[in-house]
């Protein structure tokens, strides 16, 4: 299979590039293909002549996202409608990956698949406006949710925490945000899995199981030796910033699993994510 791929720079783009290692895969990111430029996108994967697209490239910067909300719709909505065409006019699959944040986190339950987005913030409204354009374009599609990602090379949640940790800052870290861990290499394998099945959808592909940010963080925090380092649990409402993350925003991986695609525990994949940083 020949992949096209956009966002291929980040932490899953390159977690998805070495799951995808026996396959010819066409790596572009901002610097080489814009997505927000149609023409310039089309051109590109007709020139690639791929079997696939995988759409990666997103703005995620959450907070980013509440200052700019239309910088956010360009990339997020506008970029993915671009893809989403040039996939049309080429008769492609096209794989979008999306967020936990199109829902609203009102529920007490994890989120299926067919549960309706309501998104409450800029990030997640321009991420469920991708997904509408993929999904009213693409003949063929796997539009992917996910969630609170961790990885090698990334400026992720963990990293943020060691890092604050080693320097000796206090850390406060919020209890009452609640979701579903994903490390990419997980999720990479997941996606490699999927793609080219045929089986066209939405997916929750999340590792296995809830915490939250506070449980994370000091999961994190025990098993890379900072076992004596405090954490204040604080609330959603203690800590201010642009974007209002959904409180309670765990994915179900129904469709997934019937295939027998499923990724293992968060606290599995957490252990060998510190253990390989630590090496």
């Amino acid at each position: 299979m020949r992949v096209f791929m956009t966002g291929a720079k980040g932490q899953l783009g390159r977690a998805l590039q070495a799951a995808l290692a026996a396959h010819a895969v066409v790596a572009t990111d901002v610097d080489t293909v814009d997505i927000t430029d149609a023409r310039a996108l089309s051109a590109a994967v007709e020139a690639a002549r791929p079997d696939a697209v995988v759409h990666l490239a997103a703005m995620t910067d959450v907070d980013g996202c509440a200052r700019d909300p239309e910088l956010a719709l360009t990339i997020n909505a506008l970029g993915t409608h671009h893809v989403a065409l040039a996939c049309q006019t080429h008769d492609l699959p096209v794989l979008y990956v999306s967020t936990n944040e199109v829902f609203d986190g009102a529920q007490d339950r994890p989120y299926y698949e067919w549960d309706r987005p309501r998104p409450v913030n800029a990030y997640g409204y321009s991420k469920w406006a991708g997904e509408e354009y993929v999904r009213s374009l693409s003949r063929r599609y796997y539009v992917v949710r996910t969630a609170w990602l961790f990885g090698p090379g990334g400026h992720n949640f963990i990293h943020k925490i060691l890092s604050a940790a080693a320097q000796g800052a206090p850390l406060r870290v919020v209890a009452d945000e609640v979701g579903s861990p994903t490390h990419v290499i997980d999720l990479a394998a997941a996606i490699a899995a999927l793609l080219g099945t045929g089986h066209y959808g939405v997916y929750h592909l999340v590792n296995a199981g809830i915490c939250s940010r506070y449980d994370f963080a000091r999961r994190a925090l025990d098993l890379a030796g900072y076992e004596n380092t405090p954490i204040t649990p604080i609330t959603l409402a203690d800590f201010p910033r642009a974007s209002t993350p959904p409180p309670y925003t765990p994915l179900h991986n129904f469709v997934g699993r019937s295939l027998g695609i499923t990724l293992r525990p968060w606290q599995e994949a957490l252990t060998e994510f510190i253990e390989s940083e630590a090496a």
